[in-house]
């Protein structure tokens, strides 16, 4: 069985290892993400002291669109006190996505942020697609993950001590060693350490990768229906107490101004169908985005709009299941510990990568040596004639 489960690990490895590889580092670009573009891009901060109050979704929207004719903004993010609001324009044909970044008390546009000229949504594409069509990438990425999560299982097997002897020597590196041994055990010692957290990586990865494991994950951990993210449908029959759907947010993001006078960043979307409703949540961690309270509004009568799944309600209230899908992307990146969780994911990402190297190194050594009955044979002669 173990000699089975070692044939399944190369073959894995060898059909996903590249693909392994260009995942993990581009992770590893990706975990401090926030922290590089807090110094790299000074227009998301406040240029001066922050006076005044903040400006309606309305006014901002309108600035924005002035800034980029003919397209319609979506949603916009109300920050920190001491940043710019971002006001989103997205469409999936023709696709495009720009943020607008600007001043949420004077109206000032600061900065006209486009996808294809960022370093890191290039970066991203790359950990998600690798950089191909989304309707191949997606699934490729996907697939290796799954791989990659089977292999570190088959690896535990694999590395399993036979007895108390061999316990010692699978914990720890011999680094006197000659190289292949130091490469033997740092794809073995290391890749069990790494592994728990690998595995985290490789699960909370594959619930973006299939709809069936993340459908299959909420429902284990106790969650009720389906756990895809939609839009709650404003009531079209009624007659619309507002005349306009942007006062309608106006009116909404007044509303939740009131019931939060204290929070760490306020979303709220601009409806683009008459069906639609204003999607809004409250973030209340810094850096985060699992705590969270959402909140829908019928943009026709402004009343709150009850949704089922996890993207939806109070943090407070929010089950197992939904806590845990929420805080999927921040386990993932290892925000939810803070700056020392991105740091741990950082390093097991590192790692990750060069698992697939250092086990392409031991099979391909193993490929070059002699087949056992010629070693055999040229032991067993006698020391003038081996050479000849």
């Amino acid at each position: 069985m173990k000699k089975l489960i070692g044939k399944l690990h190369l073959y894995l490895g060898l059909a996903s290892g590249v693909i392994v590889i260009v995942i993990s580092l581009t992770g590893c670009i990706l975990a401090f993400e926030q922290e590089i573009k807090s110094f790299t891009q000074p227009y998301m901060f406040v240029d001066g002291p922050v006076t005044g109050k903040m400006l309606p979704p309305s006014v901002l929207a309108a600035n924005a669109e002035k800034a980029i004719p003919g397209k319609k903004a979506n949603g916009v993010l109300y920050d920190l006190a001491n940043r710019n609001a971002q006001v989103g324009f997205y469409n999936a044909d023709p696709e495009y996505y720009y943020v607008v970044y600007i001043n949420q008390y004077t109206g000032k546009v600061v900065k006209v942020w486009d996808e294809d000229g960022d370093f890191f949504h290039f970066i991203l594409h790359g950990h998600y697609y690798l950089w191909l069509p989304e309707t191949i990438g997606q699934p490729v990425v996907a697939s290796a993950t799954l791989i990659f999560l089977v292999m570190m299982i088959s690896g535990l097997v694999l590395w399993w001590p036979k007895n108390k002897s061999a316990a010692k020597q699978r914990f720890s590196i011999k680094w006197n060693a000659a190289w292949r041994r130091k490469n033997y055990d740092l794809h073995n010692v290391f890749g069990f350490y790494i592994m728990s957290i690998g595995v985290v990586l490789a699960v909370t990865g594959l619930v973006w990768g299939f709809q069936w494991f993340s459908q299959g994950l909420y429902t284990a951990t106790g969650g009720e229906g389906s756990d895809v993210y939609y839009n709650p449908k404003s009531d079209t029959t009624v007659v619309s107490t507002v005349s306009k759907p942007m006062q309608a947010v106006d009116r909404a993001w007044y509303i939740l101004q009131r019931e939060y006078p204290k929070h760490l960043g306020l979303n709220i979307s601009f409806p683009q169908l008459k069906s639609e409703s204003i999607y809004s949540y409250v973030n209340f961690r810094e850096g985060t985005y699992y705590k969270v309270d959402y909140t829908y509004f019928d943009q026709h009568t402004l009343k709150k709009i009850d949704a089922k799944g996890p993207y939806t309600g109070k943090y407070s209230e929010a089950n197992f299941a939904q806590t845990l899908r929420r805080m999927n992307y921040d386990i993932h990146t290892g925000a939810i510990l803070g700056l020392p969780g991105k740091i741990l994911m950082f390093f097991a990402s590192l790692i990750c990568a060069t698992l697939p190297v250092t086990g392409f190194v031991i099979w391909w050594g193993r490929r070059k040596k002699s087949p056992k009955h010629i070693r055999k044979n040229l032991r067993s002669r006698k020391p003038d004639l081996i050479g000849r």
